[in-house]
């Protein structure tokens, strides 16, 4: 990225960027959030498949009726009420998520020209030492 893609955009206070900054902070928190909610959708599925081995070891191992229960009250059950993982995620994603993420770019877009990271390319150029091996402003430096 170009050092002007990180630039203030003239006419833009230091208030919007605060907010701005504050409403990026917010989607990174959601960001991770999704990747959880993603790690919870594996996660469940991986126990899911293993609880149905487990049925059949079972079974094999002549414990028939523990796993007749097992598969019939655990195996391929519901997560939430009539959900499994993949449509607690899917609703994550079309109900919060892209809503949230369209009104972060929106705001960007209308009060910094689109820009990203303003308030942390602000707090970069605040703390680095300037010359400082390894302080550079961007890659090109």
């Amino acid at each position: 990225m170009t050092d002007s893609e990180h630039q203030r955009p003239p006419g833009v206070d230091d208030a919007t960027v605060e907010a701005l900054g504050k409403l990026s902070e917010a989607l990174e928190a959601v960001e991770e959030a999704r990747g959880r909610l993603y790690g919870f959708h594996r996660l469940t599925g991986t126990a899911d498949l293993a609880a149905g081995e487990a049925v059949d070891l079972l079974r094999g191992a002549g414990h028939a009726g523990l796993a007749d229960e097992i598969a019939r009250d655990l195996v391929g059950r519901n997560v939430l009420y009539g959900r499994w993982t993949f449509q607690v995620v899917e609703e994550y994603d079309d109900h919060y998520y892209r809503t949230f993420k369209s009104l972060e770019e929106r705001a960007r877009g209308t009060l910094a020209g689109g820009r990203r990271h303003l308030h942390e390319a602000e707090m970069k150029a605040d703390r680095r030492t300037q010359g400082h091996r390894a302080h550079e402003a961007d890659p090109s430096n």
